[in-house]
């Protein structure tokens, strides 16, 4: 899962994206306003953590604008202000959650997880894709209730197919989704190719070939 950070204080940033990585999140950040802006119309994110006080201008634009262009993520908005206006403007704008300053990095990554689950997870922590089943928490595959041993990145994918399955996906946005926003300067996107073999060869040995290559386009997860 790919997540923007927000945030004007460099440290709590830091703090949140290493946080954060260490549980297996892609992070990008943005320090000030224009530069958060700059970077939800250029990508996706599956979680955005905005600081509604951002230097040059307020988060709650910025949210404003995810909305306007039809953007689906999820938003948590962080602020030092204890103020109810605050919160109900945020919720009333379509943000999912807020927290106050300070907080714990693991109650951030608490309401994280809970966002992604009414979103992108449909209310559960596990993604079923007919005989397949991936518990999000634990980070385990299992086909037919058997466990498949998948590296990070396999994973990674696996989960970002079934939350997108049937939508035909570039290598490019696979790549920008999983590895980072600048992975687009690459000069090719070979190793894509490799992960997925190396996916679609550990799934098909259990089960189906859902994983199906869209010549010219990409990959979607489908049962054509």
């Amino acid at each position: 899962m790919k997540v923007l950070i927000a945030e004007d204080e460099v440290a709590l940033q830091e703090s949140i994206v290493k946080f954060l990585e260490r549980d297996g999140f892609v992070c990008e950040s943005a320090s000030n306003h224009k530069e958060a802006l700059y970077k939800i119309d250029l990508y996706d994110y599956d979680i955005v953590i905005l600081d509604i006080n951002l230097i040059s201008g307020s988060g709650l634009d910025v949210l404003k604008t995810l909305k306007k262009e039809g953007k689906k993520s999820g938003v948590i908005i962080i602020s030092a202000n204890n103020s109810l206006d605050d919160k109900l403007e945020g919720l009333d704008l379509g943000a999912d959650d807020y927290i106050t300053k300070p907080f714990h990095l693991p109650e951030l990554n608490a309401r994280i997880k809970a966002v992604l689950r009414r979103g992108k997870y449909g209310g559960d922590s596990c993604l079923i894709y007919h005989e397949i089943k991936v518990n999000t928490e634990s980070r385990q595959t299992f086909v037919n209730n058997k466990e498949v041993q998948l590296t990070k990145k396999e994973y990674d994918l696996l989960v970002y197919f079934i939350v997108n399955k049937n939508r035909v996906l570039s290598k490019e946005v696979i790549a920008e989704h999983l590895w980072g926003d600048h992975i687009d300067l690459a000069d090719n996107f070979d190793f894509i190719y490799v992960h997925i073999n190396n996916l679609r060869t550990k799934l098909t040995k259990v089960a189906a070939n859902y994983i199906k290559t869209v010549y010219g386009m990409g990959y979607r997860l489908t049962e054509e």
